[in-house]
């Protein structure tokens, strides 16, 4: 068990491996869902979006165009987390 330590400021910080454990990285957010027998359920605070955020995102942006295969992957290795580097 990890313990962590409140400042009179009501911070705490946490460890490198907890946070490596939770995959969070500097920058990003942590969410806290508080249960109502007074604990609590911390995990890396993921962003989500709809298919609408999606949508039109990349418009005006290029002047290539893609086939339905590179639009389908690309949709998958975004939602996926995974970054790839177009060639130019």
């Amino acid at each position: 068990m990890t313990t962590l330590t409140v400042t009179a400021r009501g911070q705490v910080t946490f460890r490198k491996k907890v946070l490596e454990h939770l995959g969070i990285k500097p920058g990003e957010r942590i969410a806290l869902d508080l249960l109502p027998d007074g604990r609590g359920v911390i995990r890396a605070a993921r962003p989500t979006g709809t298919i609408e955020d999606f949508i039109g995102f990349l418009a005006g942006k290029t002047k290539k165009v893609a086939t339905i295969e590179e639009i389908n992957e690309a949709a998958a290795d975004g939602w996926a987390g995974r970054i790839k580097m177009g060639k130019k």
